[in-house]
């Protein structure tokens, strides 16, 4: 896809498509068997990456009872990690387990074995460090099963477009594609997105949106300790390295990006940014401490998002849209629950302009995602966000990139960079050096603006 251009799907579209997702969830499961002729209806689940987001996944799954599902395999390059997986599942879900020991697989051709345990039609899941994406994609596309993939599924311009090309393969065969930016699955963001294609609040011409909290995740790492290889710590430690997760940066502010360009319908065109390390003590990651990033859409509109990893500062974790007749919140405090809002004017939060609130309680956005998906397969209507998830991976980098090098970043810049951080990740062992090397010190490249024209040397 050389000559690709970030494209948005028309409100006008969007609705439409909505339109039949609800029209085919009405049908009854007795009137419309599974994709696959399973002799039970039950969908078989595998589960590739067995941390904290892979478990939650399969919890999710569970949460819909009208889709019968099912674990039957799981994967990990870690046997600690698919262990106590294992165990906290079958504590609250033993009657959906099923993974006996020799469908507990160790090491980094386990995808494959997982997957093979499965039918066409059936359904695995990948919640590794997103480098690995395309290589376990490519080989579900090849056994013909449904997929859910966690964000993002591309860390920079090469595996974006690897993506995209997996992407059109899936949809020729017609697999059903998940990809977890759940806030798109959010009823209140849903009618939000209708109310502001319905003109409520004008042309949007401002975005703003925070992720201001302390350090998240693995975004911070001290020397490798003793006892580990150097690939298997920067694959546990994956949120602070560039090849393994496009960092803190991609993996946490892509669901910023994601809700407030979905609200203004379109993808932005380029990004100047700035950013810095701060409090490193002794830290050896990759990522900055904060970041602060203009995104340019194509009429001139803009999305200000700001990122901050320090602690003991003040907090906000919401985005917000600014048009040329008023105002709305798009999500209030992390991702659920999203409180969406209408204000006349642009004073957000004065209670006298207060013009339409979503109704609280929410549904939670991550069950919601898993019910829309398994719907889909059971009725067998056209279900894939690839295209979706890998622009906004693409994009999130983009914004990266701009921060990482201080250089202005258009949206060709990224797509045709031919810095690929992992190129040979499918060729990894359990005895494979890390594709990115320390020096004496234990220390590792970091980004230095204005020095470097890549994201580091």
């Amino acid at each position: 896809m050389s000559s690709h251009q970030p494209q948005s799907t028309s409100r006008r579209e969007f609705l439409k498509t909505t339109g039949r997702v609800a029209a085919a969830t009405a049908l009854t499961a007795a009137n419309v068997p599974l994709v696959h002729a399973a002799e039970d209806n039950t969908l078989r689940l595998a589960l590739i990456g067995c941390g904290g987001r892979g478990t939650g996944a399969i919890a999710d799954a569970f949460s819909v009872k009208h889709v019968p599902v099912k674990l039957v395999a799981m994967a990990d390059v870690f046997p600690d990690r698919l262990a106590e997986s294992y165990k906290t599942l079958t504590e609250s879900h033993a009657d959906q387990i099923d993974v006996p020991d020799d469908r507990k697989f160790i090491g980094f051709d386990g995808y494959q074995k997982a997957m093979d345990c499965l039918r066409p039609g059936d359904v695995v899941i990948f919640a590794t460090p997103p480098a690995f994406r395309w290589v376990h994609f490519t080989y579900a596309i090849e056994k013909n099963l449904n997929v859910f993939q966690e964000k993002p599924l591309a860390v920079d311009g090469p595996t974006a477009r690897k993506m995209f090309a997996l992407g059109e393969q899936s949809r020729q065969k017609n697999l059903k594609v998940a990809v977890g930016l759940m806030c798109r699955h959010c009823r209140g963001r849903r009618e939000l997105y209708d109310r502001i294609a319905g003109d409520e609040i004008g042309d949007i011409v401002l975005l703003r949106a925070y992720r201001m909290t302390g350090p998240g995740g693995s975004c911070f790492s001290s020397p490798k300790p003793d006892g580990i290889s150097e690939l298997m710590w920067q694959i546990k430690r994956f949120h602070s390295f560039l090849w393994a997760s496009g960092g803190s940066f991609s993996d946490f502010l892509i669901h910023n990006i994601d809700e407030s360009c979905w609200m203004k319908d379109a993808w932005p065109i380029e990004a100047k940014a700035s950013g810095g390390r701060h409090f490193r003590g002794d830290n050896v990651d990759q990522n900055f401490d904060s970041y602060s990033v203009e995104y340019t859409f194509p009429d001139g509109a803009k999305l200000m998002l700001e990122g901050r990893n320090i602690p003991g500062c003040f907090d906000e974790f919401a985005s917000y849209a600014h048009g040329t007749k008023g105002s709305a919140v798009i999500s209030t405090s992390a991702h659920t629950p999203a409180k969406c809002r209408i204000y006349k004017g642009q004073h957000i939060g004065n209670k006298d302009n207060l013009v339409w609130a979503f109704p609280q309680p929410e549904k939670s956005p991550y069950q919601l995602e898993w019910q829309d998906f398994l719907d889909a397969i059971r009725h067998d209507y056209v279900y894939n966000e690839v295209q979706r998830g890998a622009e906004v991976s693409l994009i999130t980098a983009m914004g990266r990139m701009a921060a990482h090098t201080g250089q202005v970043i258009t949206y060709d810049d990224i797509l045709h960079c031919d810095h690929e951080f992992a190129p040979d990740v499918d060729k990894l062992t359990l005895d494979s050096p890390s594709p990115l090397a320390a020096n004496s010190d234990g220390k590792y490249p970091f980004p230095m603006p204005g020095l470097n024209k890549r994201e580091y040397a």
